[in-house]
């Protein structure tokens, strides 16, 4: 890389960071109690990174979560630390986008058990049922569907899903005919099954199907469990991001919930959810199922070492994987924590890496 490059590069990192640590120090005056950290406590985050490291961090995400939650941790973590170094060192970046595409989950986890996708398109070719198909023939097998999902095969935070019902060619989605909608959506996109969930989660809210984040660390030969929360929708809300209005909390070891959610970046903490259930020590279904689904999944994607999973439960109490993410958030509202008992050994195992997010960049 030439003097221009590097420079090009510097310029980009520090627009990345400054976008990435602003959102959380302007919502921070939207909290109703803002606490600042001591001097001890600033001290022993300063040691704590500098051990790691060799350097300090900037305090935002401490002061910003303390204040949130009420609980004061050296483990949080910056989240322009977290996104620009420990996931790009974890990860490799050049193959995130690919690997983001929901289409392939049934050639990546092939006899998984995956949710079930009727159609794709992938690049602007149609595949019915696995098959190829024209888009004449995709819009004619698609004149009849209920309760199927729609969504777009590379996005985020819920951003394009939708619940699709068609009657005679005429959707639910502003009166459109199929063939409309699939002009909207133009390319990369896909319709799914939509996943009926155990009585447990539906009770928590029924319109979403509610999903367990599951974070995951591939050290050598061992999946390591960085932490696991449930996501929950708002009443008659279809997804169940936090972005999207959603709530999430913390999902102990043996499967029951935190005392309290978190919504968006300065909701209050939640203690029920709109159907008037209790948060606190409720019981999910088949977590030990999930952790070892996850764990299994997770061997199958070798160039990345950490991934988020969303997984939710079926009727028959068996774990399905709704989607995953190769560049996850962290919840660290939630589970009041960046990545818990396991802070300093992933920052440790992954510091002597090399950073992959702005290689060949000019």
């Amino acid at each position: 890389m030439g003097l221009l490059g590097k420079l090009r590069k510097s310029f980009r990192k520090r627009q990345l960071a400054k976008a990435l640590t602003k959102k959380i120090t302007r919502n921070f005056k939207d909290l109703k109690v803002r606490r600042k950290l001591t001097r001890a406590q600033k001290k022993e985050v300063n040691d704590f990174y500098k051990g790691l490291i060799g350097r300090k961090v900037p305090l935002y995400c401490h002061e910003y979560f303390y204040s949130r939650t009420g609980v004061f941790s050296k483990d949080y973590i910056p989240k322009d630390f977290y996104t620009m170094e420990i996931l790009q060192k974890a990860n490799v970046y050049q193959f995130r986008d690919a690997y983001d595409d929901k289409n392939i989950y049934d050639i990546l986890f092939a006899g998984e058990n995956v949710v079930h996708t009727i159609l794709k398109n992938m690049n602007g070719y149609y595949y019915y049922e696995g098959e190829p198909v024209s888009e004449e023939n995709a819009v004619r097998l698609c004149q009849n569907m209920e309760n199927v999902i729609l969504k777009p095969a590379m996005g985020k935070h819920g951003d394009g899903v939708k619940l699709l019902t068609v009657k005679d060619g005429k959707t639910n989605v502003n009166n459109m005919t199929v063939r409309e909608l699939f002009k909207q959506y133009k390319h990369n996109f896909l319709i799914q099954e939509r996943v009926k969930q155990h009585k447990k989660l539906a009770d928590l809210n029924p319109t979403s199907v509610n999903t367990l984040r599951i974070l995951t660390y591939h050290s050598g030969m061992e999946v390591l469990i960085i932490y696991s929360v449930i996501r929950i929708g708002r009443n008659g809300q279809v997804i169940d991001n936090q972005c999207a209005g959603g709530i999430s909390t913390t999902i102990s070891k043996d499967g029951k919930l935190g005392k309290a959610a978190f919504g968006g970046y300065s909701e209050d903490n939640v203690l029920v959810s709109d159907t008037g259930v209790t948060l606190e020590g409720y019981q999910l279904p088949s977590y030990d199922k999930a952790i070892a689904y996850v764990k299994r999944l997770h061997t199958k994607l070798p160039y990345f070492n950490i991934i988020g999973w969303d997984i939710s439960i079926e009727e028959n109490g068996e774990p399905i994987l709704i989607e995953f993410n190769t560049h996850p958030g962290l919840s660290q509202s939630a589970f009041c924590s960046g990545m818990g008992e396991n802070t300093e050994r992933i920052i440790r195992e992954l510091w002597p890496k090399r950073n992959t997010m702005f290689e060949g960049y000019e």
